[in-house]
């Protein structure tokens, strides 16, 4: 199973200094769907004005990526064992530090899935195991070597 995924990053130039690093980051990611979106920079890498807050940076497109595909695997996980989710929401977080290699990194990703079901829902064990499937089972788990620990917030 072999699909090509695209996205296309726009940065131009504001600034004749370009050399004296005072351009802006800030730029744009376009999808085959359409979508485009405001990206930069984290502030907490590169200060304002150089960066634009109000942009998605690729530190949390990442934890949010992870965080998505792991959500999907598990809506089809719970429908293929019967159970009807009717929200599900996480509060992912990004651990950014060194890497084994000394090299700056999202080194853990953790998410905290918040799942409502409608009708019969499963058993903690049952919710554990979706989770450890869907885990298994991510494209985006299964494409990084940051360390994904799931904490769901169900009791």
């Amino acid at each position: 199973m072999a699909h090509l995924h695209t996205a296309r990053v726009l940065w131009e130039s504001n600034t004749p200094d370009f050399v004296k690093n005072t351009y802006s980051r800030a730029h744009h990611w376009s999808f085959d769907g359409g979508q485009t979106v405001l990206a930069s920079s984290s502030p907490s890498v590169v200060r304002v004005p150089f960066s634009d807050p109000a942009g998605i940076d690729p530190e949390e497109a990442l934890v949010a990526a992870i965080s998505s595909c792991h959500m999907l695997t598990f809506l089809y996980y719970a429908a293929k064992g019967g159970f009807t989710v009717a929200r599900y929401e996480d509060n992912a977080e990004g651990l950014m530090g060194k890497n084994a290699h000394g090299r700056i990194a999202i080194t853990r990703c953790t998410l905290k899935p918040n799942v409502t079901f409608t009708g019969k829902a499963p058993t903690r064990a049952e919710l554990d195991h979706l989770h450890h499937v869907a885990h298994e089972e991510c494209f985006i788990a299964n494409s990084v070597t940051t360390e994904i620990i799931c904490e769901p917030q169900n009791v």
